[in-house]
């Protein structure tokens, strides 16, 4: 086989990106630091071999497309409207007046008006990353400054799209033509919106119905990739950025049932392209040139860390919270964040910031994404050093956060899935259904009821509905494949989680058990259950008595109803397929197990669930009972078994 330059070149971004990234998790440093370790290294300013670049900028691009796509699709417009107060106040504010000021230092230092504009939007950004792994880690994700960080800093990515349109207008505008240039660069995104946004709400939902109701993984992969990229391509047909369409077709499909879905579909390309993006920054490094600038970039990520610090910890200190959780805020957010360099490779294309200053302007944020683990993981010691005197944390509430928090997930809305679901919203229990039928998924969600299209089989489905916080899951649907798929995603990231599975097939429940459902329960077994009891009490059993027969009935896996006779499979009523059964043996005179105890007798993982002696049936007979010849014994278990115990029972 011909191993040509691009596929050797392919293999050895790959293998070096794997080794990289592999080792940076294992010492916990984010991944997207090891992405930009790949791209010096195998980048033109270091020595060894070298990956053509522009292959790698054209794919990267996509992955900024895909990332904006992500952020449409979890900040819809009502998501913004209901969370417009406090987070959504302070996230703007931050990065505005950060901008402002970082902006008004660069330019006092000698930059021109459009490269220190760049600049501090740059330095505005906060990596959401870095602060949510660290805070998880140290499994301090709940706290109110943490809450109100993460919630701010999501947010900085929505106000930076206006950044993605006006950088590149800053390129071609004159000082004197500005403003003109903004205001059409802004009617041109006004068009932008109406075409994709309003025209997507008439388009997507139909589309999507369509392709959901084919039931093709594929399918909807295919037009996923499509619509984000088509809006993408119809802003960049407008002058503007395709990142920015992307965000648009997001924004629509948010609204929609199938948003979990289709983020979980668009993750796994958006978060490749997304470490080429880092890749392809990495080899705009020059560390020689790094070298001269160092001194720059620890001063730029000095003011970085300082006055955005500063200023979070101000406005939050100016929203009515303590000082002490202002300030624990200002240093989770003060860390420069990864959509600073998506703003720095536009500044950079457009021609506003030179290469020195972009070394410079890079190193900064490297240098304090570098120390964002650290000071996040003793922000608490800072903040009191920086607040000595700050009273306590006070109750005051914060707006609750995009993502929903439910205590049980329901994977299947079909007929046990509603019947289920209308039991938990009666006891006030809030719930989140999955569903792979598009059309029982809307009418449900027109009725007003929390149902998603999505896959439960797929992590990234039952995380978005919050699986991290839920205390049960249900999975109702029949299709044991699909359960057992679930199933292992459950246990491998959430071990303790309870899980009921329902399932129709009575072999199925022991391998549902096996593969860690907390209780499987065969619908054919419940039904008989329920009418057995409903027998017992219009025969005068005590309702007591009743509940611990079926409690200790269930607690046994249902071994006395799973035990039936097989009869003949042409009149079987749905339970031929079980795994055990039960068969009767007469024990004739001449066996040589007659007069030994039961406990004796080769039955090899056989039960004797009965003994039929002159004509009276003992139920469960002592294992020190002694066999007679004529005794019927009545066996419980499975076909292969039974038949090797009546073999041993005969000779």
């Amino acid at each position: 086989m011909n191993l040509g330059a691009p596929f050797v070149q392919i293999l050895l971004l790959l293998g070096c990106a794997v080794a990289v990234v592999l080792a940076f998790r294992r010492v916990r440093i984010p991944s997207s630091l090891g992405y930009l370790l790949v791209g010096v290294l195998l980048g033109p300013h270091t020595a060894g071999p070298v990956v053509d670049a522009l292959p790698l900028q054209a794919l990267a691009e996509f992955g900024i497309v895909f990332l904006l796509f992500t952020i449409g699709l979890n900040f819809s417009l009502p998501q913004i409207h209901a969370l417009r107060h406090l987070v959504l106040g302070l996230g703007t504010a931050q990065v505005a007046l950060t901008t402002a000021a970082v902006g008004a230092i660069a330019w006092t230092a000698g930059l021109a008006p459009a490269a220190a504009f760049v600049v501090g939007a740059v330095f505005a950004q906060s990596s959401t990353t870095i602060i949510g792994k660290q805070l998880a880690e140290q499994g301090d994700e709940q706290a109110r400054h943490a809450r109100l960080a993460l919630g701010m800093s999501v947010f900085q990515d929505v106000t930076a799209v206006p950044f993605v349109v006006v950088i590149p207008v800053l390129a071609a505008a004159g000082a004197a033509s500005l403003g003109g240039a903004l205001a059409w660069a802004l009617a041109k995104a006004a068009l932008a919106f109406a075409l994709v946004f309003f025209a997507g709400r008439w388009l997507l939902g139909p589309l999507f119905h369509r392709v959901a109701a084919a039931r093709s993984a594929e399918l909807f992969t295919l037009t996923v990739l499509f619509v984000s990229l088509a809006a993408g391509a119809t802003t960049h047909a407008l002058g503007l950025s395709m990142a920015f369409g992307a965000f648009l077709a997001g924004m629509v499909l948010g609204e929609t049932e199938f948003r979990h879905q289709v983020e979980a579909t668009i993750r796994p390309f958006r978060d490749v392209l997304l470490g080429l993006f880092f890749v392809g920054i990495g080899m705009l490094v020059d560390p020689v040139a790094l070298a001269r600038v160092a001194h720059w970039g620890l001063l730029g990520a000095v003011v970085l860390l300082g006055v955005k610090g500063a200023l979070v910890a101000g406005l939050v200190r100016a929203a009515g919270i303590d000082a002490a959780t202002a300030w624990r805020t200002g240093i989770l957010l003060a860390v420069g964040g990864e959509f600073g360099f998506a703003l720095l490779a536009i500044g950079l294309q457009a021609g506003i910031v030179d290469e020195a200053l972009g070394q410079a302007v890079l190193a900064a944020v490297l240098f304090s994404m570098i120390a964002g683990p650290l000071l996040i993981r003793h922000h608490r010691a800072l903040a009191q050093r920086l607040a000595p005197a700050a009273p306590a944390e006070t109750p005051a509430p914060l707006p609750p956060l995009p993502a929903a928090e439910v205590q049980v997930l329901l994977a299947g809305y079909g007929r046990v899935g509603q019947s289920l679901g209308h039991f938990l919203e009666s006891e006030g229990i809030a719930y989140a259904a999955l569903d792979l039928d598009a059309e029982r998924v809307r009418e449900a969600r027109l009725a007003g009821e929390p149902v998603h299209f999505g896959d439960s089989s797929q992590l990234a489905v039952l995380q978005a509905l919050g699986l991290a916080q839920a205390r049960l899951v249900v999975i109702t649907h029949g299709d044991t494949a699909a359960a057992l798929r679930t199933l292992q995603q459950v246990r491998l990231h959430h071990p303790r989680l309870p899980v009921l599975v329902r399932t129709r097939a009575l072999d199925a429940a022991e391998a549902l058990r096996e593969a860690g459902a907390t209780q499987a329960v065969p619908e054919t077994l419940e039904a008989t259950l329920a009418l057995a009891s409903q027998a017992l009490r219009q025969l005068g059993v005590p309702a007591e008595r009743v509940a611990r027969r079926v409690q200790a009935e269930r607690a046994g896996h249902y071994r006395l109803l799973r035990g039936t006779f097989a009869g003949d499979a042409t009149h079987a009523d749905g339970d031929a397929g079980a795994a055990e059964r039960l068969q009767a043996l007469q024990l004739p005179a001449e066996s040589r197990h007659v007069g030994q105890p039961i406990a004796s007798l080769p039955l090899d993982g056989v039960i004797v669930s009965a003994l039929v002696r002159g004509g009276r049936r003992r139920l469960q007979p002592a294992p020190d009972t002694r066999v007679e010849a004529g005794d019927t014994l009545v066996l419980f278990g499975a076909p292969e078994a039974l038949e090797r115990a009546a073999a041993a029972l005969l000779r």
